[in-house]
């Protein structure tokens, strides 16, 4: 199966954000310094993941 790296990163994106954004509304409020974190874990997620190069594929 081959995944694109555009839709790797995507998909690490707004699993890093839905993580954080989860964490960050357990008591029911969402601050500033929780929506930068959000912010920040998403860029993160896109730009990590979206920087590294996916493995060749080998013949087994």
């Amino acid at each position: 199966m081959k995944i694109s790296r555009y839709w790797k990163a995507i998909v690490a994106g707004a699993a890093a954000g839905t993580a954080t954004l989860s964490t960050a509304l357990q008591d029911g409020t969402l601050t500033t310094g929780e929506t930068i974190t959000t912010v920040l874990a998403v860029l993160g997620g896109l730009g990590l993941t979206w920087a590294v190069p996916n493995q060749p594929k080998t013949d087994a």
